[in-house]
């Protein structure tokens, strides 16, 4: 199949250009300033519109196996296609857990049986996640794997954490780390602070992830291999990883749309909508998560998204699951939110954590002769509003109900092949 792109605003890492560009197979293969439509099979009208590589979810929750009541593989993949994604890394904490090759080749099919976008699963830091052995990290490595997290969980024992980063070194894969000391989160439903005291409400304290940032960089600077940091929250947190940024020391950092979008006072109707982990936080907590992506000590944007079957959320504040949606949402929640320039938007959704997952040789590449075709096309002023029945997840619980969102996903092509179109999912 030949398409051709006409008109297109590109933004990708060789800067901006208006061209049209035509895609052959898997491949783009041709740019130039205007191309003849005589020999397309179909012809995509981009005049107005930005032509950028493939975004990349670093953090997305799939729920299969094991949840598909929730989410599926195929659902959770047309839901990031619609949002611009072409790749998503699949949180470790299904059940079965993604500790074996088995489990990681299961997840790895089912996205390739989808063909909506490319499924990267993630493997488990521990067995099972429950922080006592360590995985096959070779073994898991040697089948794909590029990242492992025991997302959900942070890795409690500072020794295991040792080990797991000697264990990784060499073998080309990056351990990510969901920074939450347990003694001091057990029982809390929502930030500690000044509305948490209103509300009653049992507190999450700032310094059970700070303190496991450091703890971890920390060991990073032991060992010298390197890390990457899971939705970060706080402004302290963003401290951190700025000062061992100018360390030199080897590590990335992600952000979520709702911790730059929401703050604790969500939790004031007591909605189990807004319960999260890490939780909402303060507006100065929000002020430098922005503050963090703009001048690059956060790398990335990831979505966390996090689907719930709607009885679950339904349940009183202290015994609903902490998790939002977040795939089709977050080009229009950063666009509606970041004061920063598009193409910075663009590399932390695209390729930044292209370069983090490992995949930068097939995602968030220049648009250029002989690069891949995965590539995204929206509208960056469209303004528009979330309707919950009209989203391809399984799960409702999107917190941006009534929220204005800036910039619409049209057109996604995936692997040369248009699996959205006009903002309605093809496949």
């Amino acid at each position: 199949m030949s398409l051709l792109i006409t008109g297109a605003r590109v933004i990708d890492p060789n800067g901006e250009r208006r061209v049209d560009v035509r895609v052959d197979g898997v491949i783009v293969s041709d740019v130039a300033d205007r191309l003849d439509p005589v020999d397309a099979d179909d012809v995509i009208d981009a005049a107005g519109l930005v032509l950028a590589p493939g975004f990349v979810d670093l953090h997305v929750h799939l729920r299969e196996p094991g949840r598909e009541e929730a989410e599926t593989i195929e659902t959770g993949s047309r839901a990031a296609a619609l949002g611009g994604f072409t790749a998503v890394v699949a949180m470790p904490n299904t059940d079965p857990t993604q500790d074996s090759v088995e489990v990681v080749d299961f997840v790895r099919r089912q996205g390739e049986r989808a063909g909506l976008c490319e499924v990267l699963p993630s493997g488990s830091i521990t067995i099972g996640r429950a922080g006592e052995r360590l995985t096959p990290f070779a073994e898991l490595a040697g089948a794909g794997v590029k990242i492992f997290t025991d997302d959900g969980n942070g890795v409690q024992d500072p020794l295991l954490m040792r080990r797991a980063l000697e264990y990784a070194d060499g073998l080309g894969i990056t351990l990510a780390q969901h920074c939450e000391v347990e003694r001091l989160t057990a029982g809390a439903v929502m930030h500690e602070g000044a509305c948490c005291s209103r509300l009653g409400l049992p507190g999450w304290p700032s310094i059970a992830e700070e303190l496991m940032l450091h703890r971890d960089i920390e060991l990073v600077r032991l060992t010298g291999v390197g890390m990457h940091f899971l939705h970060l929250s706080t402004a302290k947190s963003v401290e951190l990883v700025r000062a061992a940024k100018a360390d030199g020391l080897p590590i990335t950092a992600e952000a979520t749309p709702h911790h730059f979008s929401l703050t604790d006072e969500r939790l004031a109707t007591y909605d189990a909508l807004y319960k999260v982990n890490p939780p909402l936080r303060t507006r100065d907590d929000l002020a430098a998560i922005r503050a963090g992506l703009a001048d690059g000590t956060i790398d990335a944007i990831a979505t966390d998204h996090a689907p719930h079957a709607p009885e679950t959320k339904e349940q009183p504040l202290d015994q609903a699951p902490p998790g939002m949606l977040g795939l089709e949402t977050a080009l229009g929640v950063s666009l509606a939110s970041l004061d920063m320039e598009l193409v910075d938007v663009i590399a932390a959704l695209s390729w930044k954590p292209a370069a983090i997952a490992g995949v930068a040789d097939r995602h968030g590449r220049p648009i250029e002769p002989g690069g891949p075709a995965n590539l995204t096309i929206f509208d960056p002023d469209q303004v528009w509003e979330v309707v919950p029945a009209r989203l391809a997840s399984k799960s409702r619980n999107t917190p941006y109900i009534g929220m204005p969102l800036r910039g619409r996903v049209l057109h996604t092509i995936f692997q040369g092949d248009p699996v959205v179109r006009d903002g309605a999912a093809l496949r």
